[in-house]
């Protein structure tokens, strides 16, 4: 199953540095019985329409044979199986025969894509086909969290994470459920080609820039300003929090500027933000972080300062242990900015 196709080609290179004119990534779609529509979609959509010139998108089935959704239409692939011995970036949709064998060819095509070096994504329930080639065997992976505990069972190799929108392995990417595909394919864009491209591609699809990968699968539990789902008492806690977010604040600010005891505002947090208070205040700091070096030339100070993680030591620490990207690193990827970019507020 994992050996190479004789003629099999490495993986095209990505663009480098978002230069103008590179040439676009190209990117196979596979489609497998029972897909779901709205998954086979998102990077359609998104790669194939919303980012113009920058993803070169086709989609294929075993033997080229039209593939049933679950929405009773029926899916016209581009081409064979043969598209993924020639694509940089291979992207695996939910489907629901998830739980079934794949077909040999299949599983072996997955498996020769990834031996030679292709970007293996999957969204959904895809994670089960990545699992079924051996692609993610000692990996932590994610799926729709009400299949988290059918993959764990079918592959105990795969270190499955329920709590996260998305995982990025490097080559390997998996999604949870639906929406989260978006979330990972406008992070494919912002690995790829930046912040500009990927926020460009938000906007035309009526989506939020960026959700970060370790977000909650359970999305109104880390709503960052509350809302409909969020009580009354823990919305407020988290705008306070939000707009003195330079301040170095305890969960003890917290409380007293919403009227809450400590242990009532943890117990309140715990229940609807699945965090404590200052877990989720830590996430907003790097949140904010991320924002302002990509898109200001301030100084790391200046920036640590802005977010309320102190000296620059300590910011560096912080981020880097979030993000696996030290500050500087993490900018030379995703900045947006020019020379005349606004400076962090002080």
């Amino acid at each position: 199953m994992r050996k190479n196709p004789a003629k099999a080609s490495p993986a095209p290179a990505p663009p480098q540095g978002k230069a103008e004119g590179a040439a676009p990534i190209k990117v196979a779609v596979l489609a497998l019985p029972d897909v779901l529509p709205l998954d086979f979609g998102i990077p359609v959509q998104i790669l194939g329409r919303n980012t113009t010139g920058l993803y070169d998108v086709a989609t294929c089935s075993a033997g080229r044979i039209p593939v049933p959704s679950i929405g009773g239409f029926t899916v016209a692939p581009d081409r064979d199986l043969d598209l993924l011995s020639e694509v940089h970036t291979v992207i695996v949709p939910g489907y629901t025969t998830c739980r079934e064998p794949l077909p040999p060819e299949v599983a072996s095509a997955l498996s020769a894509a990834h031996q030679r070096g292709a970007r293996m994504v999957s969204i959904c329930t895809g994670a089960f086909a990545l699992a079924q080639a051996g692609i993610l065997d000692g990996l932590r992976a994610t799926t729709h969290w009400e299949s988290t505990a059918a993959l764990s069972l079918l592959h105990p190799n795969v270190l499955v994470d329920e709590n996260v929108l998305f995982v990025d392995n490097g080559l390997v990417m998996t999604s949870a459920g639906v929406a989260a595909g978006i979330d990972l394919c406008l992070h494919l864009v912002r690995t790829d080609w930046g912040s500009a491209a990927a926020n460009r591609a938000a906007k035309s699809t009526v989506a939020a820039p960026r959700r970060a990968g370790t977000q909650s699968q359970f999305i109104e539990h880390r709503t960052p300003h509350g809302g409909a789902v969020q009580p009354a008492d823990v919305a407020l806690a988290m705008e306070w929090a939000i707009r003195h977010l330079h301040h170095p604040l305890a969960a003890a600010d917290i409380a007293e500027a919403t009227a809450l005891s400590e242990r009532t505002l943890a117990r309140r947090f715990e229940a609807h933000v699945g965090l404590t208070p200052m877990k989720w205040l830590a996430m907003q700091r790097v949140e904010r972080a991320k924002e302002l070096l990509e898109t200001t030339t301030s100084p790391i100070d200046r920036i640590s300062a802005a977010v309320g993680l102190g000296s620059g030591a300590n910011f560096r620490q912080v981020f880097k242990k979030s993000t696996s990207l030290t500050p500087s690193q993490y900018r030379h990827a995703f900045a947006t900015h020019g020379t005349g970019a606004p400076a962090a507020p002080r």
